[in-house]
């Protein structure tokens, strides 16, 4: 079996608390995936990860052929990482780490993907074709949705601050 490995990071100029928040929440995966994905939780989730957690979902990675992934958090060190594994789903092994680490301008949010596909030479093939590209299509997807989030938020977060700072002042904002 051969293993790939895909390596993302992004600062997002929040705090790690709040990227804990946003991560931690299994309802937000559809909101940083691409509609072309086709995602949609088939459970009810909780609004905290734990260890141990199964997520049933469906995917549409390939030729509007819809697929059943199922998901189970493995490792949670709050606020610092949590891992997810595929129990069931379109590759032989999948293992995704999460890591939150407090930089100069917020927190790195860093992903890191293990994976094999079944199929054999097939599936060589099919990664080197598309797999792969799809991937990286997803996780930079992830990337500019979560620069909009955030900067967004912090821009919002500001404007209140500002605002509070100057009726604090009795000056109308």
């Amino acid at each position: 079996m051969i293993w790939y490995e895909l390596k993302r990071a992004q600062v997002l100029p929040i705090s790690r608390d709040k990227a804990w928040d946003f991560f931690s929440d299994p309802r937000n995966l559809s909101r940083i995936t691409p509609p072309w994905l086709g995602l949609a939780i088939t459970g009810d989730p909780p609004s905290r990860i734990y260890a141990g957690l199964i997520i049933p979902y469906d995917v549409t990675p390939l030729l509007s052929i819809k697929t059943r992934w199922l998901t189970e958090i493995t490792h949670v060190q709050e606020p610092d990482l949590f891992v997810d594994e595929q129990r069931l789903g379109p590759y032989r092994f999948w293992h995704h780490q999460h890591r939150f680490r407090v930089v100069e301008g917020g927190v790195e949010v860093s992903d890191e993907v293990h994976y094999a596909l079944p199929w054999g030479p097939f599936g060589r093939f099919a990664n080197a074709l598309f797999v792969r590209r799809n991937l990286e299509k997803i996780f930079l997807y992830r990337e500019r949705v979560l620069t909009e989030i955030f900067n967004a938020s912090n821009a919002d977060s500001e404007s209140l601050s500002i605002a509070a700072t100057h009726e604090d002042l009795g000056h109308v904002a």
